[in-house]
């Protein structure tokens, strides 16, 4: 009874106690964020825009074939996090973006 295999954990939100396998499985249950074209998203990529985007709250439009570098991933899988000069917590729309 020494194996890994026959170990558990107590899982806080489920309130039972599962096997260190399973939970090893659902770790890697990560959301895909994928671009317009389907391309895998990642931390850091450079996108562009596909199309004009009126930013609300901002005054202005941000145009198509505008690059936007280092995005971050939120945890949903169509909205990613980035900077852009003199827009502060911009989060756009995956479906809006191409992967560079």
């Amino acid at each position: 009874m020494s194996g890994e295999e026959d170990a558990f954990v107590y899982d806080e939100a489920t309130g039972e106690w599962v096997q260190v396998s399973a939970v090893a499985a659902h770790d890697g249950d990560a959301v895909v964020v994928r671009d317009a074209v389907g391309n895998v998203l990642a931390d850091g990529d450079q996108v562009t825009l596909i199309k004009d985007l009126t930013v609300k709250g901002a005054g202005q439009t941000l145009k198509r074939g505008t690059l936007i570098k280092s995005i971050r991933l939120t945890g949903d899988a169509q909205e990613i996090d980035c900077r852009y000069d003199g827009i502060k917590g911009l989060v756009l729309r995956a479906e809006f973006v191409r992967k560079r």
